[in-house]
């Protein structure tokens, strides 16, 4: 991060990431929500040895690639390192970042050597490393070498309120293992991480979308540039219009989530709508109600009907 391409990187990773997380989630939910059960990591349908982790690959080829930018590519000599083999000040962020992408490829190493050498894993033990690698991330946010100050330091509290939401809602899955709406809210949290990080870039680092009142300038001590506002009453602006767009990026995603969520109820929930047995319905039930104290061998007769079929399948 630190640069344009710093957070326009890192937020499409995030933002792939939580579409397919949303997508699988809200799919194997409406498909079978009798057996749903919260996973932190998705298959795909392809088929080949690894095409099946393919999302695993994907956050280790980003974050690898995440890495090289930090230490290697964006520094001017190309090596994060001082001449006398210390970290300069102007580089401990490059550290912190890519610190931030080694625990996502220890994550996604862990998940795919338990899953192709077939060791049995404790239940919840993924979940338990995933929610250590947010904690990590949030702890690098919040303790950042880089101190964020004014309009810039906003944006990155707005991040951080986002990253403790998935923190939190991978910890409710420890606890509710079958909860889609905590699956579900950790889904949209990693999409809404890189949509905002995506924004971020735009924001604080293209010219054109720099709040009024506001400049892009080069700092020394930061070794990198950063946005300041001319003063206070800018700076109390430019953090109402951060507040606002990020209103409106949640607004924006309770619609998304939400149409997809009917969307998919209507393209694969065919299994979770009622319908009759052996054509007895509602008729059944409204004439054992009227019959007063019959309701209760009509639902018997109900039930009987489908043990019958369950039967004859099994």
């Amino acid at each position: 991060m630190g640069s344009f391409l710093g957070h326009v990187y890192p937020g499409l990773g995030f933002m792939f990431i939580g579409l397919w997380h949303l997508f699988n989630t809200i799919r194997n939910y409406v498909t079978c929500p009798w057996d749903f059960r919260t996973r932190t990591w998705f298959p795909t349908r392809f088929k080949g040895r690894f095409l099946k982790y393919l999302e695993l690959l994907g956050i280790i080829a980003g974050s690898c690639l995440s890495i090289s930018l930090e230490l290697f590519i964006m520094p001017a000599k190309h090596q994060p390192l001082a001449e006398d083999w210390s970290i300069p000040v102007v580089h401990l962020k490059n550290f912190e970042h890519s610190t931030i992408s080694f625990f996502f490829i220890l994550y996604a190493t862990v998940a795919i050597y338990m899953e192709t050498h077939k060791l049995h894993m404790a239940e919840g033990m993924l979940h338990v490393i995933a929610a250590l690698v947010f904690s990590q991330e949030l702890f690098i946010f919040h303790q950042h070498s880089t101190d964020h100050m004014g309009l810039e330091g906003h944006y990155h509290w707005l991040l951080q309120l986002i990253i403790m939401v998935g923190l939190l809602s991978i910890v409710l899955e420890l606890q509710l293992p079958y909860s889609f709406v905590a699956s579900m809210v950790r889904s949209v949290s990693i999409l809404f991480q890189g949509l905002w990080l995506l924004h971020m870039a735009f924001m604080l680092w293209i010219p054109a979308c720099i709040p009024e009142g506001c400049e892009m300038q080069h700092d020394w001590d930061l070794g990198h540039g950063a946005v300041f506002c001319l003063d206070e009453k800018a700076t109390l602006r430019a953090k109402a219009l951060a507040n606002l767009q990020f209103s409106w990026y949640l607004a924006f995603l309770l619609m998304f989530t939400m149409g997809m969520y009917i969307s998919m109820l209507r393209f694969y929930g065919e299994n979770g709508i009622y319908k009759p047995v052996n054509g007895v319905d509602n008729k059944v039930f409204e004439m054992g109600e009227e019959q007063g104290g019959h309701s209760q061998s009509s639902m018997d007769l109900v039930i009987d009907h489908d043990e019958e079929n369950l039967g004859i399948e099994r």
